[in-house]
């Protein structure tokens, strides 16, 4: 396995790679241009799917291929949720074409996604700071490596993370593809508009968890104890066995933490990939 040093660095290389998604730098926002104000969330609707951007069905289900590698674009947004790295884009990219050939424009709330059928409304919670918007899905990406949603301009002002370029996320679907109730919201509340701005106001907002990564949920605590110990020859720290006594039967679940950022992430998820480990999941407390 690489020291942890060099897994760092090969990750901010990978983030240098070119994409829709890519590391957005602190330029990226509006500088000295306009200033408007902060839109309003999208308002989930039904809509057709769009005609472009969501890939070719070659017999076994929809894809298009990117940098070499083939995406399968999603039957439907139905419970689809997801943790992990949100980043943003901006004027790099601003007035140019989305993958669903509309023009992207910075200051609207939209977004990009690899799988979601296009348009999809989704609605993304920054697990940091437990801020919540909901945008529209309109473009493809973010093509770099353990990212799973890329943000407009606007989108990532209002969720507090232009600074940072990145933060850890939630992202939760909205389906109309089924006459159910529940699949619908009611009514989707927005705030006033605001002057749009590099620092946004500051509301009042529940206090920001903290969050762990979850590797492995066990019935039988030995389980857990013998996964624990594989962490634990790895060199992966923080690792403990967190009792849940809420399930029934009890459950030993295995975590790591807390992450304090989007990088510690990035470098524990390098590692834990080391081990074999491909499928850990971002939990709060």
């Amino acid at each position: 396995m690489y020291p942890r040093a060099a897994r760092l660095a090969a990750f901010l290389v990978t983030m240098t790679l070119a994409a829709c998604g890519g590391s957005p730098i602190k330029s990226d926002g509006p500088g000295s241009g306009r200033v408007g104000e902060i839109p309003d969330d999208a308002v989930p609707k039904s809509e057709p799917r769009s005609r472009y951007g969501n890939g070719r069905d070659m017999g076994d289900g929809p894809k298009y291929e990117v940098l070499g590698k083939t995406y399968r674009v999603l039957n439907s947004s139905a419970d689809y949720q997801e943790r992990g790295v949100a980043s943003w884009y901006g004027k790099k990219f601003h007035g140019r074409l989305t993958s669903n050939r509309e023009v992207y424009d910075m200051y609207e709330m939209t977004a990009a996604h690899k799988t979601l059928p296009l348009p999809t409304y989704v609605k993304v919670r920054n697990l940091r700071n437990n801020k919540s918007i909901v945008v529209r899905v309109n473009d493809r990406g973010p093509f770099v490596s353990n990212r799973i949603i890329d943000l407009s301009y606007a989108a990532a002002l209002k969720l507090d993370m232009v600074r940072d370029g990145t933060s850890l996320v939630e992202v939760t679907a909205f389906n109309f593809d089924q006459a159910q109730g529940g699949d619908r919201p009611s009514r989707v509340t927005t705030p006033s508009r605001a002057p749009l701005t590099s620092t946004p106001s500051v509301t009042a907002a529940p206090a920001a968890p903290k969050i762990y990564v979850q590797v492995g949920a066990f019935g039988d605590r030995s389980n857990a104890a013998r996964r624990l110990a594989v962490l634990s020859q790895s060199g992966v720290d923080k690792a403990f066995v967190h009792e849940d006594n809420s399930a029934s039967p009890t459950l030993f679940r295995v975590r790591i933490g807390p992450v304090t950022d989007v990088v510690q992430y990035d470098v524990l998820v390098e590692e834990l990939l080391q081990i074999g480990i491909t499928d850990p999941y971002l939990i709060t407390e």
